[in-house]
């Protein structure tokens, strides 16, 4: 095995039933359910218009403007993976353009994460395919290599490893790991019927807001007339 140029061809992947059941929570309330960490860079912005993202971590990691590896993986992921790639941040080449797109689209990928750059902006807006990227480039990729698929990989300090749970909506994208995939859930779905508690108090106008007041005398701010 030769490390820098390998393939890993089988892991655990997230129950599919839990993916489904994180797809009605947003992003923000599993990252806070997380301590905000395994959360993906402002970076990792969205290159589609809406919608959500979710799905097992195919990893690559690629020599920078290099995708060898993406089309390799295109033809090998299973579908509903989403395939997440560490391309070192480098925004010179693209990394993946609108041929790729449609064929990963054909494979039934789930959706596209790159610490790197794409092309063919447009067409990622077009067919509204989940995508999260750190920027755009027309320049085309080199088809060299080295990379590797299968491996953990890290983007922008979000650790992520193949069969992870990558979720994005429009504020962005985080990992959840695999192994703790119910606790968060459990976690999550907790906080967002708390929201949606606090919604309806807003609405009706029973609000509580005494908690503002308390913090300010708590630590210790000095009103003036």
């Amino acid at each position: 095995m030769t490390v820098g140029f390998r393939i890993k061809q089988s892991w655990d992947r997230i129950d599919p039933a839990l993916v489904e059941k994180f797809k009605s929570i947003p992003v923000a309330n599993v990252g806070d359910c997380m301590w905000r960490m395994y959360a993906g860079s402002n970076a990792l912005r969205p290159m589609h218009k809406d919608g959500v993202l979710a799905g097992p971590a195919y990893t690559v990691l690629t020599r920078p403007g290099d995708n060898l590896m993406l089309h390799k993986a295109i033809d090998t992921a299973q579908p509903g993976d989403v395939i997440v790639c560490d391309g070192g941040g480098d925004l010179t080449n693209s990394l993946f353009g609108e041929l790729m797109l449609l064929q990963a689209m054909k494979r039934g990928i789930a959706g596209l994460v790159f610490n790197g750059a794409i092309r063919d902006r447009d067409a990622f807006l077009e067919h509204n395919f989940p995508t999260y990227a750190a920027g755009v480039s027309h320049r085309g990729p080199f088809k060299d290599g080295p990379g590797e698929i299968g491996f953990p990989i890290s983007l922008y300090g979000m650790p992520v490893k193949p069969g992870d749970l990558i979720l994005g909506d429009c504020d962005g994208v985080l990992c959840v790991p695999r192994e703790e995939a119910e606790t968060v859930l459990a976690a999550a779905q907790a906080k967002n019927d708390a929201e949606e508690q606090t919604m309806k108090e807003i609405a009706d106008g029973s609000i509580d807001r005494a908690w503002v007041d308390k913090t300010l005398k708590d630590r210790g701010c000095e009103f003036i007339d």
